[in-house]
C-alpha cells in the first residue's frame, strides 16, 4: 500500500510543559491533525491550538487509534499523544497491533517522553539506581492472578518495584493486597514513595514505609515505589545505593574540598 501520510505516537511526558522533549513539541507543531485522550489534551493546548482535534474519553483507546491510523492513511500527519512515554502502559503498541490487524503500511514515528515512573523516582530522591520492576495494578485487561505473581516474583527477586494504576474507585483495595504480598518477602518498615501529579500543579510527594502506604492518598495519577531490601531515607530523600560503597569504600575514604555541609531544600 502506498504512503500517504504520517503518524506519530508522542509522548508527552509526564504532564508539565517543561518536561516534554523538544521532539515530542515539533511532532505536535507539525501535524495536521491531533488524536488523544481529552485530559492529555488539556496539557499540551497551547501547543496544539488551530490544529483540527479528535478527542475522546476514558477507556476509548481503540477508537483513538483507528480514528489515528485512517486519518494518516488519508494522507494527513498526524499526532496521537499519550502521556508518560507512548511505549509504556500507552498507545504505541495499540497502534502497531492495529496497522497489523487491518494490514495497514503506513510512515509512523514513535517519540519516547519521560515516564510517570521516571519523574516519580526524581522528584523522590533515587530509588531506581539498582534493578528495578515496573508492575500496574490494573486488571482491566490482566488478570489479577497473573498481577499477584508477578508482586511475589518482583518481590521474592528484591526488585525495587514502581506500582502503576494502584487505586480507582473500582480497585479501592488493589494497593493494599500489592503491600500486604510485598510484605511477605520484605521489612514492614521497607521505604516506600507516592508521587501523585508529579510536574503539574497540584504534585503531591510523600515518602514513608511499605506498611503505613496510605492508600487513601493515592489515586490514578499516582505511582507508588516499594524499595528494595537495601532502600534507605537520607534528608528527605529516598535512595536505593547501586553499589558504590560496598566496591569503593566511599563511608571510609570520601572527603570533600571545602567543609561546607548542605541539606534539601527546607529541612
Amino acid at each position: 500500500m502506498e504512503e500517504k501520510g504520517k503518524l506519530f505516537v508522542v509522548g508527552i511526558g509526564p504532564g508539565g510543559l517543561p518536561h516534554m522533549t523538544f521532539r515530542a513539541r515539533d511532532a505536535l507543531k507539525k501535524s495536521d491533525i491531533i488524536v488523544g485522550y481529552k485530559t492529555y489534551l488539556k496539557l499540551v493546548e497551547e501547543i496544539i491550538t488551530g490544529k483540527e482535534i479528535l478527542s475522546t474519553g476514558m477507556t476509548k483507546e481503540i477508537d483513538r487509534a483507528v480514528q489515528a491510523v485512517s486519518a494518516a492513511r488519508d494522507g494527513s500527519r498526524v499526532s496521537l499523544v499519550s502521556s508518560g512515554d507512548p511505549g509504556i502502559y500507552a498507545m504505541a503498541g495499540l497502534v502497531l497491533e492495529i496497522m497489523k490487524a487491518l494490514n495497514v503500511s503506513l510512515e509512523i514515528e514513535i517519540i519516547p517522553g519521560v515516564a510517570a515512573l521516571n519523574s516519580c523516582a526524581a522528584a523522590l530522591g533515587a530509588p531506581l539506581m539498582h534493578d528495578f520492576a515496573s508492575i500496574s495494578l490494573s486488571d482491566l485487561m490482566t488478570p489479577w492472578s497473573v498481577i499477584e505473581k508477578r508482586l511475589h516474583c518482583a518481590s521474592e527477586a528484591d526488585f525495587v518495584i514502581g506500582l502503576y494504576n494502584p487505586r480507582s474507585k473500582k480497585r479501592a483495595r488493589h494497593i493494599h493486597k500489592a503491600c500486604e504480598i510485598i510484605m511477605q518477602y520484605r521489612s514492614p518498615g521497607t521505604p516506600a514513595g507516592i508521587g501523585t501529579s508529579v510536574t503539574r500543579p497540584d504534585q503531591s510527594i510523600k515518602i514513608t514505609t511499605l506498611a503505613k502506604v496510605p492508600a487513601s492518598d493515592i489515586g490514578m495519577r499516582s505511582i507508588v515505589i516499594i524499595g528494595n531490601s537495601k532502600t534507605f531515607i537520607w534528608n528527605g530523600y529516598m535512595i536505593t545505593p547501586r553499589g558504590y560503597a560496598e566496591k569503593y569504600g566511599l563511608n571510609d575514604s570520601l572527603s570533600l574540598p571545602s567543609g561546607t555541609e548542605t541539606t534539601r531544600d527546607g529541612e
